[in-house]
């Protein structure tokens, strides 16, 4: 009989590389109780429904790479591919809308998602995450980028380009999304079966395509960012202005949507050019419509969360000497 092994996307955390683990997780909670967040723990699986009503089934992370499965009781379970939804989902449960408000959470979790292993992204892996409920005010967008920002320079990373989107709220993406339809459908025999077949779904989908094909037919479409409604220009206008006074440099890319559908008005990347073709280290936004989508009251919400693995791959080829222990 030969070897037991890990199984493929795992891997260990040996001794002579968890004080790295440690450090940088000291940093984060350090970070963290500066800006008063608290730490929020949620179960490792939930009820799939939860992530088909959250995520959204035209994102990538439910059409493709869950990890689903029936349990004894014949219920329908997966692995949690990120970590918002669970903590929307305790929002609810435990009434914590009853609490004082905005509610500043953080998360340190494993995930876990089937795709490709490559270098910085695992089947399980590790994401640090916050969470800020019960606000719409453009402050707290602005603050998780401040929050954002401070990570990299406490860590000594340089080299990082932020950059900003748009993505408008329901009643402006409604009208967006019709304009979109009739461009993609012009184009609909060249695109990515995938794209062709969820564009009638979630056209600004197709933004978020790998393949340079649909990524090339979607460089001349519409964008959300100059098709957003009077109050969703004013709420971005107000994000940038704090950002504006803060000092935090900026770019305007009207192509990010993020990976998820519960995403409205900011949404946010850090990429470096260090780790390759997939630099996006942190990413995040608005979701003011996700607590009433799972069933609670209206209270909206906005955060982000980064890969620890990617972080740690940054920071090796950032040649940054983490403190032994």
């Amino acid at each position: 009989m030969g070897k037991i092994t890990a199984p493929r996307g795992t891997k260990d955390v040996l001794p002579q590389d968890s004080h790295k683990w440690q450090y940088v997780e000291r940093v984060l909670k350090g970070i963290c109780e500066n800006f008063n967040f608290k730490e929020i723990r949620t179960p490792t699986f939930e009820h799939t429904e939860l992530f088909l009503r959250g995520v959204g089934d035209t994102s990538d992370v439910v059409s493709k790479e869950m990890y689903t499965f029936c349990d004894k009781g014949d219920r329908s379970i997966t692995l949690r591919p990120e970590g918002t939804a669970g903590v929307a989902r305790s929002f609810i449960e435990n009434g914590l809308f009853g609490q004082s408000l905005p509610l500043k959470l953080f998360y340190l979790i494993s995930c876990f998602r089937y795709e490709k292993p490559q270098a910085g992204r695992l089947r399980e892996f590790h994401q640090f995450g916050i969470e800020t409920l019960g606000t719409a005010s453009p402050v707290s967008d602005a603050e998780s980028i401040l929050m954002g920002t401070e990570i990299f320079r406490r860590l000594k990373i340089g080299n990082i380009t932020l950059n900003l989107n748009n993505i408008g709220c329901k009643t402006c993406r409604a009208e967006y999304n019709q304009k979109l339809l009739q461009f993609l459908n012009e184009k609909k025999d060249s695109l990515c079966a995938t794209c062709a077949e969820r564009m009638s779904k979630n056209p600004m989908r197709v933004f978020d395509c790998k393949s340079p094909v649909c990524a090339g037919i979607v460089s001349d479409a519409p964008n959300i960012f100059d098709n957003v409604c009077g109050e969703c220009k004013a709420h971005f206008d107000a994000v940038t202005a704090i950002l504006d006074h803060a000092g935090i440099e900026y770019r305007i890319d009207k192509s990010i949507v993020r990976g998820l559908d519960y995403y409205s008005k900011t949404v946010f990347e850090f990429v470096s050019e260090n780790i390759g073709a997939q630099g996006t280290v942190l990413g995040g936004g608005r979701y003011d419509g996700l607590i009433e989508e799972l069933g609670g009251n209206d209270a909206p919400g906005v955060g982000f969360a980064m890969g620890i693995e990617r972080l740690l791959l940054l920071l090796e080829h950032s040649q940054i000497e983490l403190p032994e222990e």
